[in-house]
């Protein structure tokens, strides 16, 4: 009997909050374009202005409900936010590692899930703010390697110092990534 891939998306309140944020920027900003340019005939380009807005927007959506992490037998494959894929089989992982990150400046945590290959380089990276902790434990199950789970939870920086290799590239900057 075959198992069927199981397909993992990020919480669905991000798309709802990614709307109403983008409408409350917008909105109000074009509602007083249009009122300062229909009087002088200028209105036509913050009309193309907005449909370039309302093309980035949707463009943004489709990247949104096309981020997935697919679960199946014997493999993992991680569909990200711009289209790159990442097939990751268990033969290829390295370490498996869960840590609780603090948010910001507070006491708050989110639970992050890293997957390294043999050679260290980061394949797919699981970030509470987006992911279930259960589906970082799906994929870490999967996976079939000892997950390596650090009891403290961690700032951002003390990361950058242990593992920065685990980290975007931005977040390496300790200006920019908090």
């Amino acid at each position: 009997m075959t198992q069927e891939a199981v397909v993992l998306r990020p919480h669905a309140h991000l798309f709802a909050r990614g709307i109403i944020a983008i409408l409350a920027l917008t909105t109000p900003v074009f509602a007083v374009l249009y009122w300062l340019t229909i009087p002088d005939g200028v209105w036509p380009l913050v009309l193309g202005i907005h449909i370039v807005v309302i093309g980035g927007t949707t463009v943004a959506v489709l990247a949104f409900f096309s981020t997935t992490i697919q679960v199946g037998h014997d493999f993992v494959r991680e569909r990200g936010f711009f289209g790159r894929t990442v097939d990751v089989r268990p033969g290829s992982v390295g370490s498996v590692i869960m840590v609780n990150l603090y948010e910001g400046s507070t006491l708050d945590t989110q639970p992050q899930l890293f997957v390294t290959g043999t050679d260290g380089k980061l394949l797919i990276r699981m970030r509470g703010q987006f992911w279930a902790l259960e589906d970082m434990e799906r994929v870490a199950e999967e996976l079939d390697v000892p997950v390596t789970r650090r009891e403290d939870s961690m700032t951002l920086a003390e990361l950058r110092r242990a593992s920065p290799g685990l980290l975007y590239w931005f977040e390496r900057l300790p200006r920019f990534g908090r």
